[in-house]
């Protein structure tokens, strides 16, 4: 019996909404539609300034959430247009939201993580069950609610007998290790794309540097690099998550200011960001990657062909490549992992690996809104 499902995804790279129509048969999946849409510039502004404190925040993230359900419902109607489907042909819509804060384990001992985006008004403009908020219970059970994608990573690029890495460029990169023994290890490397679009946007005026041609043009500067790779997460041993919470503007212009003058210029600031991320994913490969000798990229920073570049290079025993040689394009990953998820939940079956977030045991992810 064939089931559909749709997954929604908006990361922290906040270039967009993905959508991916997913045909399930028994544990089979195939990706049969996909819709991409960018987030509308207010938008986008107002849920980037929500990832820190503010006048009035919760009216505004109220407003936000329901702005973005309003685009995802859009990339559902786009998603069933396209393949000329009803909204009782799709079981159920697996909806991330947007992180705005992510402060697992932290001043209670619990913490917490927050998506906005509003299920009921999705469920509402859609006619099709939601199910959403998928990190919190993770959480709750003492883990770190991220990265959620390894357990799907397993199911669709797992190979017995062979190591094989994925590594996610998002805002945020995260990586899987899918051991040769059929054990998962994953977590959040440290930056993706997150600084590079943020220090690309205010230079150039690009929401992110295409290709990585502009980085190409600069040079890395050495002192600036050194502080960036002297961040303590990026040493400290999995399970850990992070997000804007650690790396975000001011982050960034604390070790700026703290280089000798003159400043450098913009063009090899953003070499050296791009540099940082490669060499914070390479690191992780090194020290957890099990003698994996494929690394399969997905999400934005696959598109990024200097940075594709630099990881071949600092990785030279491993091959680097997109996942769309897997038969899964890079950009529809994400996506189709919380349709995926989704499905678990409906099945009453875990979506966390407790080995990756740290949580005390498996737990069924998410809650369901009823159309």
């Amino acid at each position: 019996m064939t089931e559909r499902y749709i997954g929604l995804m908006s990361g922290t790279s906040l270039d967009g909404v993905d959508g991916a129509l997913v045909e399930f048969e028994g544990d089979r999946l195939r990706v049969v539609g996909f819709q991409s849409a960018p987030l509308p510039e207010a938008l986008r502004a107002e849920l980037l300034a929500l990832n820190t404190g503010g006048a009035d925040e919760l009216h505004r993230a109220a407003l936000a959430g329901n702005a973005l359900s309003r685009a995802y419902a859009e990339v559902v109607g786009r998603l069933l247009g396209a393949a000329r489907l009803a909204p009782p042909d799709v079981r159920a819509i697996g909806a991330h939201g947007q992180t705005v804060r992510h402060r697992p384990g932290m001043f209670d001992g619990t913490g917490y993580t927050l998506q906005l985006g509003s299920p009921a008004l999705l469920a509402e403009r859609t006619g099709i069950d939601v199910v959403a908020d998928f990190r919190s219970r993770d959480v709750a059970a003492g883990g770190q609610g991220a990265p959620l994608v390894p357990a799907f990573h397993q199911a669709v690029f797992g190979r017995a007998g062979t190591a094989v890495c994925v590594l996610n460029i998002g805002g945020i990169a995260n990586l899987s290790v899918l051991g040769a023994d059929g054990g998962v290890l994953g977590f959040d490397c440290g930056p993706g794309n997150a600084l590079m679009d943020l220090w690309c946007d205010r230079h150039t005026g690009r929401p992110y540097d295409a290709d990585g041609a502009w980085a190409a043009q600069g040079q890395v500067v050495p002192e600036l690099l050194d502080r960036l790779l002297a961040e303590p997460y990026l040493h400290a041993p999995p399970p850990k998550s992070t997000g804007r919470d650690l790396f975000h503007a001011d982050w960034l212009q604390a070790h700026l200011q703290a280089l000798p003058v003159p400043a450098p210029a913009p063009v090899d600031v953003q070499a050296t960001l791009t540099e940082f991320t490669a060499r914070a994913c390479a690191l992780a490969v090194d020290a957890h990657g099990q003698g994996g000798t494929e690394l399969a990229v997905c999400g934005g920073g696959a598109r990024n062909g200097y940075l594709m570049r630099r990881l071949a290079a600092l990785l030279p025993a491993v091959r680097v490549y997109a996942t769309d040689a897997l038969g899964l394009p890079s950009q529809q990953v994400e996506a189709a992992a919380f349709a995926w998820l989704a499905r678990r939940a409906l099945q009453r079956l875990p979506g966390n690996l407790p080995q990756v977030t740290g949580a005390a045991g498996p737990r069924v992810l998410g809650a369901l809104y009823p159309a």
